[in-house]
């Protein structure tokens, strides 16, 4: 087993956690001034949550999701097994997570959207499974954020019902 430098092991962190909360923060403020002009004229289901819920909720689900990645990557690093297919798995997610926000928001397309995020959930799930099998705790961290989306794609497909 070999072991991970700390130096090496805090920067893969603190990377992981730029990507995922500076990226989630980037998306969002290029797409925050929908929010108080078409999103709120939106006929909006009765369970969606005032618009000040959402921020500190992304932002601890980008925190678990870096931690998840960089248990994964320090497990495999440790076992001196290669990381590329879970690399590949969180990717995915990523790129749809982010890829999500300005198709709503910006491109006002609620259907591909859908689309979109049924698929993250898909790859959220994988990721679950995939990381569970690498470390327990690396897949657990992900279930709060699968259970987000999951709500999330109740109030996408939401959306178009009320706004066909």
């Amino acid at each position: 087993m070999t072991e991970v430098p700390k130096t090496k092991s805090i920067t893969v962190l603190g990377s992981l956690l730029l990507l995922c909360v500076g990226g989630g923060a980037a998306i969002g403020y290029l797409t925050a001034s929908n929010i108080d002009t078409w999103y709120a004229q939106l006929n909006q289901p009765g369970w969606t949550p005032p618009n000040w819920v959402f921020g500190p909720v992304w932002s601890i689900l980008y925190c678990l999701m870096a931690i998840s990645m960089w248990l994964v990557w320090k497990k495999r690093v440790q076992q001196e097994q290669g990381m590329s297919f879970h690399a590949l798995l969180f990717g995915t997610q990523l790129v749809l997570n982010f890829l999500w926000t300005p198709v709503f928001f910006s491109m006002h397309e609620m259907k591909v959207a859908l689309v979109i995020i049924v698929l993250l959930w898909v790859v959220i799930a994988y990721t679950i499974f995939q990381f569970k099998r690498v470390l327990p705790l690396a897949g657990g961290l992900l279930v709060p954020y699968l259970v987000w989306v999951t709500y999330a794609t109740s109030l996408n497909a939401g959306f178009i019902w009320l706004n066909p």
